[in-house]
């Protein structure tokens, strides 16, 4: 029987950023607690990361960046602008969340698993070509497609993004990539202030970029709504050979930072989801990376509530989920008709 694959690795918890700095340690460290106390069992199998190499991560960013991010190395502090700082190993913690990312795709890819969770940090999704930013370094998602259709041949990559900010770095690096559909839902207008909805790509990419702005206090029911009604039917038209996430868990109704109202439940209902086009499109290859999510409960709890839809043990009623959903659709209708509106010329709905 396949299995939900687990990247982890002590490296994650070497990337220092400060006591008060609420991308710490101590998010992963509640995330693998938890892994050791809760009885998956075998429904899960741990995947060993290794280090990226630097040619992968020059397919993605500038020379000169990455020269200053391995300068970083074994200095005490080197900031690259007020939210993101290094230590002294979080040059090896970065190459190695990009390589944890990368094996967790091979692992996906060549069916050794069915799906996986990369556990890793930094996180990665505003992190630009030349540029670090927002706590992160590389950009852990666009150099695991860029693998995934170098190393394996895959010619059409979904990333979707329910990380509560945009991820402004992913989408500039395919914006003109028609073989990256980069799908994002996430709190407007908010940090990184980018991600309207009349942002769609350009040249050969134009419509394979779909953002779609929300504001606060968005529910279970609204990302739900957004998933079967937007997401979905692009995907079935996209069919995409492998599906990763953004796994930003700052939608989270107790995050400090997010002002979101989703529950574990809920992040555990977008994965089912997923997981439905996925099968439907690419015989199930899923790849989740952590991003977001600043509550260390609230990010312990809802991964595990992945973690349990993942591997086959689903804890919520998907019936009853669908039935609220339904329920409350006159919430998203406004924003779910507007995106359809700017994309009906490349999408049906």
């Amino acid at each position: 029987m396949k299995k939900t694959g687990i990247v982890r690795h002590q490296i994650y918890l070497k990337h220092k950023t400060g006591v008060l700095h609420p991308e710490s340690p101590q998010r992963l460290q509640a995330i693998y607690s938890m892994l050791d106390n809760r009885a998956f069992g075998d429904a899960v199998v741990y995947i060993e990361p290794r280090y990226a190499t630097l040619d992968e991560i020059l397919w993605v960013h500038d020379s000169r960046y990455v020269d200053r991010v391995l300068d970083s190395a074994e200095k005490a502090r080197v900031r690259f602008d007020p939210d993101t700082v290094t230590s002294p190993k979080t040059y090896q913690a970065a190459l190695m969340a990009a390589g944890g990312v990368m094996e967790a795709i091979k692992q996906a890819v060549t069916k050794e698993v069915l799906n996986a969770f990369a556990l890793v940090r930094p996180p990665g999704h505003h992190a630009l070509r030349d540029q670090a930013m927002g706590f992160c370094i590389f950009n852990n998602e666009s150099i695991g497609a860029y693998y995934a259709m170098k190393a394996h041949g895959l010619r059409r990559v979904l990333i979707v993004d329910w990380d509560v900010h945009h991820g402004n770095g992913i989408q500039s690096i395919f914006y003109d990539n028609p073989s990256v559909l980069y799908f994002s839902v996430h709190r407007a207008p908010f940090f990184p202030w980018s991600g309207e909805v009349s942002e769609i790509g350009a040249g050969e990419g134009e419509g394979y970029t779909v953002n779609v702005p929300l504001v606060p206090g968005c529910s279970n029911e609204d990302y739900g709504n957004i998933f079967r009604h937007l997401l979905r039917p692009i995907a079935e038209q996209f069919r995409p050979e492998l599906v990763i996430v953004s796994a930003g868990f700052d939608t989270h109704h107790d995050d400090p930072i997010g002002s979101m109202n989703l529950t574990p439940e809920g992040f555990a209902r977008m994965t089912a989801l997923l997981m439905e086009m996925a099968a439907l499109s690419c015989e199930g290859r899923l790849v989740l990376a952590l991003e977001g999510g600043y509550s260390p409960e609230g990010l312990r709890d809802s991964v595990e509530m992945v973690l349990w839809e993942l591997s086959g043990n689903s804890k919520i009623d998907k019936d009853q989920m669908q039935h609220a959903e339904d329920a409350h659709y006159e919430r998203m209708a406004e924003t779910i008709e507007r995106v359809k509106g700017i994309h009906h010329r490349y999408w049906k709905f």
